[in-house]
């Protein structure tokens, strides 16, 4: 098989060397802006759980708390957790949660002004912080599943603005 390279017209994989080997790409002649992108995961469990989420009932205390700072510390140490990541200057990262019957879903924003897009520190932001719920619960529900990992919009840079078509809630999906 080929290997794919990066080319003036934006085709190929700009990671992957002609030889096929990665490389971390240059980015020093970018332009720096503000740049920001924002990632959900949807944690599934039961109702019961997500009602002790809500009162702050769970035996381990407050998921939501932990989940949030461990979302922010994991955006900070994307480039350590993801090989070929800049690191970066973040400005500011935010992770929410929207509670539905049956499912919670994180929504987290990073934002930096830099010279590349902050896409992969919002993925480790959802994940991580989706992850620290499901420590939380286990002891109440160790089957609860993590689906759903996926930016939902970007802005800044060169490729503009980008929003996910039909994101949804997490809810039903």
């Amino acid at each position: 098989m080929a290997a794919v390279n990066s080319t003036e017209s934006g085709q190929g994989l700009t990671h992957v060397r002609a030889d096929g080997s990665a490389h971390m790409v240059d980015v020093s002649a970018k332009p720096e802006t503000t740049r920001e992108a924002t990632a959900q995961a949807v944690v599934r469990t039961t109702t019961e759980v997500i009602a002790l989420l809500s009162e702050g009932g769970l035996p381990k205390g407050d998921a939501l708390a932990v989940a949030r700072v461990a979302g922010i510390m994991a955006a900070k140490k994307t480039p350590d957790l993801i090989p070929l990541c800049h690191p970066l200057p973040i400005s500011k990262v935010t992770v929410d949660f929207e509670m539905a019957e049956s499912s919670l879903r994180i929504v987290a924003t990073v934002k930096t002004r830099g010279v590349t897009g902050v896409e992969m520190e919002a993925l480790t932001a959802a994940s991580v912080a989706a992850l620290g719920v499901y420590d939380m619960i286990k002891a109440v529900d160790k089957h609860a599943v993590i689906s759903e990992l996926k930016v939902l919009a970007k802005s800044g840079g060169k490729s503009g603005d980008w929003v996910l078509q039909d994101a949804g809630s997490g809810e039903g999906q």
